[in-house]
């Protein structure tokens, strides 16, 4: 029983820990994410002012410069905030991204291990089991987990949703007490973070109405109906206020892509392409859909739980695909409770083999966990591929870590410090949490430091314009101490000096006779990042193979300069 419970523990915690590290290796975030982790930060910083209101909200949130396409809820933003601050007084600010992200991926993994934990209750030890392998060995969900995108607010509601629709033997009276707060749960998604969970409502809806007895429109109704009016009032009135204006997010945004249409300028896919190309990518093991689903679909003793997550899930693909413009995030709510009709597929054929001999149950085991480590190689392959995904981010914590060390050598107390960064930067990973030490930060309009702890601290008041005729003048750049740049012929002046280049992802390099096409990088530019280590593993590897190698190749993403002065320019300080 000890060993047991060690290994269901063990398999618990599995989830968080992959998370977590999947978080540790990838810190950076891209241009999906950034405006709730800008706002998450603006939050935490600037806090919420209830005089003077406008002002002092345009003077020094980022989404008043820059709103994107279409305005976002704060209510996950100031969630993670309040929750995170504590902790982030204690730890320090240095660390402040990582920490609010590290609560949504935990948030999100307590939602996975709620639906293990009701598939333990709802089918047995051994179904729970197959279901946390199957997860965990999936790259997606476990690497967006703690990605601050809408998506991921609303997916551990959604989870949570699914976890509670799991049939409970022991209490089947209770079926309509679970249903309840499990469509709220939609609804809150649906009307705050994501408006296509009101498609998986709808649909989750339909499928309990015919299978499960007793449920009718009076008993959902009125439930749905208080779901919606508190949701309301969760976003509309915090929104109002965030945006200064009259807003609920979600409907502006349905009517801005769904009505105008006006998503379909990021990209179209075709009708198929949830069914054929994202949902086998998110499952990654293509013995979930090849076999495992079929199996279990077709077993009467596990049918209609089978049914209860295919039918309302894959009928919420199939509307959702009429939508031109498709992204894989967009459907990752389906992927627990499809894991979950795989994982009873795996049991099945697991309990089965046993019983048809040694030799059968030898061969089903070892292709079912065979098929399952394949899937952790390939997910941590794509995991290491991933984090080389964000020179923006490395660019600009060596930037930081330079001008912080400099600075202490030099015995300043704080400093404010003028960067440009240009649109690849900002979209691979430079963010305001990496522009300040010390818990400080600069009001833009002043460009002073507001510094909430004692020490050493550096703020960049960090630029992000992108309008080509500024761009173009050699006066625009006067302003700025370093920049951070795809192109350095874009840098007007002849005042800059290259003081380091970041490597991205470049694509698979395949080197069969030691001379593969490199992108050079002159001798006295140094190499940041892990482009480094990715260097020197190459390194190793051809030493050893005779020149051979088959890997990631890095190319020259992100420059960073620094201006030429003959007289060093005082900086503007503050001690606060």
């Amino acid at each position: 029983m000890k060993l047991i419970s060690v290994l269901d523990w063990g398999l618990y915690l599995l989830i968080p820990t992959l998370i977590l590290l999947h978080l540790f290796i990838a810190p950076y975030t891209k241009v999906e994410e950034s405006f709730n982790i800008q706002a998450t930060h603006d939050v935490l910083v600037y806090g919420t002012p209830l005089q003077n209101a406008y002002h002092r909200l345009s003077q020094t949130y980022d989404h008043f410069t820059f709103p994107g396409a279409v305005p976002r809820t704060f209510v996950g933003p100031v969630v993670l905030a309040g929750l995170g601050q504590p902790i982030v007084n204690l730890i320090g600010f240095d660390h402040a991204q990582t920490i609010v992200r590290g609560m949504l991926g935990l948030a999100n993994a307590a939602a996975i291990l709620l639906f293990a934990r009701n598939c333990r209750r709802a089918h047995g030890r051994s179904a729970a089991r197959w279901y946390l392998l199957l997860q965990a060995s999936q790259f997606h969900v476990i690497f967006y987990a703690s990605r601050p995108l809408p998506n991921m607010f609303a997916f551990g509601l959604t989870t949570t949703a699914a976890a509670l629709l799991l049939p409970n033997p022991q209490s089947p009276e209770l079926v309509h007490r679970r249903h309840r707060p499990a469509i709220s749960l939609l609804v809150m998604a649906g009307v705050i973070f994501r408006s296509e969970v009101a498609l998986l409502l709808f649909t989750t809806i339909f499928h309990l109405l015919f299978v499960v007895p007793s449920t009718s429109l009076e008993r959902i109704i009125p439930h749905f109906i208080v779901a919606v009016i508190v949701s309301l009032i969760m976003t509309v009135p915090l929104d109002s206020y965030f945006w200064q204006k009259p807003l609920w997010p979600e409907l502006w945004g349905f009517y801005f892509n769904a009505v105008q249409g006006n998503s379909s300028e990021w990209g179209t896919s075709p009708w198929w392409y949830y069914f054929f190309s994202a949902i086998p990518r998110l499952l990654v093991n293509p013995l979930t859909w090849g076999l495992m689903i079929p199996v279990a679909w077709k077993q009467p003793a596990v049918r209609p739980a089978v049914k209860g997550l295919l039918v309302p899930n894959l009928l919420f693909v199939a509307i959702y695909s009429l939508q031109p413009h498709k992204e894989a995030r967009f459907i990752f709510y389906v992927v627990p409770p499809l894991t979950g009709a795989a994982a009873l597929g795996a049991d099945w054929m697991a309990r089965r083999s046993i019983k048809a001999g040694k030799t059968a149950a030898v061969l089903t085991w070892g292709i079912l966990l065979g098929s399952i480590a394949v899937s952790f190689v390939a997910s941590t392959g794509m995991l290491l591929i991933s984090s080389l995904n964000y020179p923006g981010g490395e660019a600009l914590a060596y930037l930081r870590d330079t001008v912080q060390a400099e600075g202490a050598a030099s015995s300043s107390s704080s400093a404010v410090v003028p960067v440009h960064a240009d649109v690849l930067s900002c979209m691979t990973g430079v963010t305001l949490f990496g522009t300040a030490t010390g818990y400080a930060s600069a009001v833009p309009s002043k460009g002073k430091i507001v510094r909430k702890s004692p020490g050493n601290s550096v703020v960049f008041t960090l630029d992000k314009t992108e309008n080509e005729s500024l761009l173009a003048r050699e006066e625009f750049w006067k302003r700025f101490d370093y920049v951070l740049a795809e192109d350095t012929t874009k840098v007007k002046g002849d005042d800059w000096e290259t003081v380091g280049v970041v490597k991205g992802y470049g694509g698979i390099e395949v080197s069969m006779n030691g001379h593969a096409e490199e992108d050079k990088v002159p001798e006295d530019v140094t190499v940041i990042g892990k482009g480094v280590s990715i260097e020197r593993w190459r390194n190793r590897v051809k030493a050893i193979a005779g020149g051979k190698w088959v890997g990631p190749r890095m190319v020259p993403r992100i420059y960073i300069l620094r201006r030429i002065k003959d007289t060093k320019r005082a900086r503007e300080t503050v001690d606060v």
